[in-house]
Parts: structure tokens; sequence; C-alpha cells
């Protein structure tokens, strides 16, 4: 098994040689054909994801809901491989420069990292989006997907190598791992030196595996507890689509409000106006918001630091943004928090206070994206501050190095 492991680096790592230094006009023009193919060859996918649809039995309906591909997915995923193509290329980029008393111009300057692994779960748009964006950086990748959607991974996979053989670049630019063992994975994680950087996407299970075994740097968040804190001042009809929003557009993905907090001076007009809004959610109250709406089950202590993914929400009430920020900090994940105010001064203390990779101000925690921040898509959302933080994009695909320029100086 670490035979065929090897092998499959190895390929990545020699395809990464040659995208290193590959025009930006030629990594923008391979992902534009992706695209394309990926609308072409639809039916092709669907059929694919038709099969691990059939497969799945017994999971919920936000699992089931993240597996599904349809017309509008798959055009939302090329689309999206599109926006990537039109970035601005961070290969080559000049971060900064300076020239020394000597002579010497020292300037720093973004290059790939080389070959990067991804392991996820579940939604096949990764495989597309991950691809996308290491392409662009100019990595190579190796793919593992889940096994609930292998048939759909692999099928979105060879239409992305096909299209970059179309293109003049090396198909294993992308690796997509046929085997579904867990010891495979574990093998992969062994190949410092070979594989640079591992990024799992997916649930703490796999996220803790990853990290427990891997000699490979990691970058990766845990899971997916937001929140959204309705301050006294809150416009309250903003703050019903916000928390409309955050809880029910999609409860099963990362970005969604898994704890409201209320400020006390509102709480009696706002509690009953929060439970008509999420009629179809259930709600866990603390003490003092059952006092206002009694239908609320109690939360108990361990539903402030649980990561839903349905439609069920913890409430609490506090005394105002201090306790909210501290309530944040102590049962958050860093991940996405949101604020909804009219009064500046709690924003900034809101923003300044909370230790998380994106902090919102009067909008929904679900904007928490790639794509919705304008990088086209992502590779993930780190809630680490080493590398890189927040959703990452192609810049946070690369590494710098220092090139410095000299006439034939030497040190004294």
């Amino acid at each position: 098994m670490r035979g065929i492991a090897l092998e499959l680096a190895k390929r990545a790592r020699k395809s990464s040689k040659v995208l290193a230094v590959a025009r930006g006009e030629e990594r923008r023009a391979a992902l534009l054909k992706i695209a394309d193919m990926l609308e072409i060859k639809k039916e092709f996918i669907l059929s694919a994801n038709k099969k691990d649809l059939e497969r799945a039995v017994g999971i919920s309906d936000a699992f089931r809901d993240r597996l599904t591909l349809n017309d509008v997915r798959i055009k939302a995923m090329a689309d999206g491989v599109r926006t990537v193509a039109s970035l601005r290329d961070p290969v080559g980029e000049v971060v900064t420069g300076w020239r020394r008393p000597n002579g010497l111009l020292i300037e720093k300057v973004r290059v790939p990292i080389g070959v990067i692994l991804v392991i996820y779960e579940s939604r096949p748009n990764v495989t597309a989006d991950a691809a996308a964006l290491t392409l662009f950086s100019g990595n190579a990748v190796i793919l593992r997907g889940g096994k609930e959607a292998f048939e759909s991974n692999r099928a979105i996979a060879e239409i992305m190598s096909e299209s970059l053989l179309l293109s003049g670049l090396p198909s294993d630019s992308i690796v997509f791992v046929d085997r579904i063992e867990r010891e495979f994975v574990s093998e992969l994680l062994k190949l410092e030196g070979e594989i640079d950087m591992a990024i799992p996407r997916g649930g703490e299970g796999l996220i803790r595996m990853v990290v427990e075994n891997s000699r490979i740097p990691v970058v990766y968040h845990g899971a997916g507890i937001c929140h959204v804190f309705i301050d006294e001042t809150a416009d309250l009809d903003m703050a019903m689509k916000i928390v409309r929003n955050a809880k029910c557009s999609r409860p099963g993905v990362c970005n969604a409000m898994e704890t409201l907090l209320v400020h006390e001076a509102i709480a009696k007009k706002t509690l009953p106006r929060i439970a008509e809004t999420l009629n179809d959610v259930e709600l866990r109250g603390d003490e003092f918001s059952r006092t206002i709406v009694p239908s609320m089950k109690p939360a108990v202590e361990e539903d402030w630091s649980k990561e839903y993914l349905a439609k069920i929400l913890s409430i609490r009430v506090v005394k105002g943004v201090t306790e909210a920020v501290e309530h944040i900090e102590r049962y958050g994940s860093h991940l996405a928090d949101s604020i909804v105010t009219r009064d500046i001064n709690s924003a900034e203390y809101f923003s300044r206070n909370v230790d998380s990779s994106t902090v919102f101000i009067n909008a929904s925690t679900r904007f928490t994206d790639g794509g919705e921040f304008g990088l086209g898509a992502e590779i993930g959302i780190s809630t680490q501050k080493l590398h890189a933080r927040g959703p990452m994009g192609p810049f946070e695909l690369t590494t710098t190095k220092y090139i410095v320029r000299g006439e034939g100086q030497i040190r004294e």
C-alpha cells in the first residue's frame, strides 16, 4: 500500500515542477477548458452522482443535501472555476522589496507550495474547487474524497484530467485517489518530502485523524460553532433576516449559525419574533429565554459547544456585548461570528475582541466562503493562525522565497 501511495505522490511531484514554471496564461486556459468540460459532460457527472445517492441509505437530510448534485450546482461549480481563472495571478507576485546600502536588491516573491493533499468528505463540488485553486496557484493536487461521493468525485476528476491534457498541461497535476481504505490515507500522510501540505475538509473525526497521523504540515479548521449576537440597538427586521439566513439557508455547513445571543434589554420583544421567524427550527434556550418563550427546550451546557449541522439552535440572553464576546470566546470555534447593531462602539468592540477568522457586522455568517469573498472558490477555511486564516483562495496556496539581485557584492 505504501508503494502505491508513493507512486501517486511522485506523479504529482513531477507535474508540480511543470506547473511551477507554467505561464499564468497557460493555467488560466486550462481552467477555462475544465469549466467548459464540466458543463459539456454534466450528464456523466449526474449519472455518477445518482449512483452515490442510491447507495447512500440511512443518512440525514443535511448529509444528502451536501452529497447531491444537479444542473444548478454543476453550473455553479463550473462558474467557480471560471471565477478562479479570472483572478489576479498570485505566482511571481512581488510581495515587497527593498535595496540595501550595499546595493543588493531584495525581493520577496510568491511561489507555489508544490504538492497539496486534500482529504474531504461528502461534498463533490470540493473536487472541482480544490483542483481549480491548486492549479491556478501553480500546485499539483492529490484528491482523496469520501467514499459516499466516490463515483461523483471520480467523474469530476476524470473530466478535469482530460481537460488538462487538451490544454497541454500534465494530467497528473490532478491525482485522484481511487482507494477508500483509511489506511491508505495514513500512508499518504507519511510522505513528507513528496507532499508539501495536507488540507482536511470534513467532520471533527476526519480532521483529528489527519492532524494526529500526519508528518506533513496540516492546515485545517475545527468545528463550525458560529454565533450571531443581536445587540440592543439592532434593527430587528434586519436581525430577523440575518438570523433566518444564518441558520436555515443551509443548516448542514460549517458557516451556519449554531448559537444565537440576544441582549437582555430587547429580549422580551425579540425572542417571540425569533420563535416566529424560526418556526421550523428546534430552539433550545437558557432559563431566561424560556421565561419569554416557554416552548423552547431547555439548553444544557453541551449545547453551547455543539455543532448541530441541523435545524437546531441554542439561544442565550446576555447582558451586553462584553458578555456576548466572553461566551463566544469560551464556546466558539473561531470560524465566524456576527453582531447585529447600530452602535458603532459595540461593533468596534465586537470586531476587535472576537478572535475568529471572520467577524461580521450586520451580515450573515453564511458569507464565510471563498466564492462569496470573490476568491472563486475555497480549498478550506482555516481557523489556525499560521500560514493562512479564514477562507483559503489562490494566494493562501502559495509560499514565498527571496530573490536577491547583486552586482558582485561579497560579505565582509
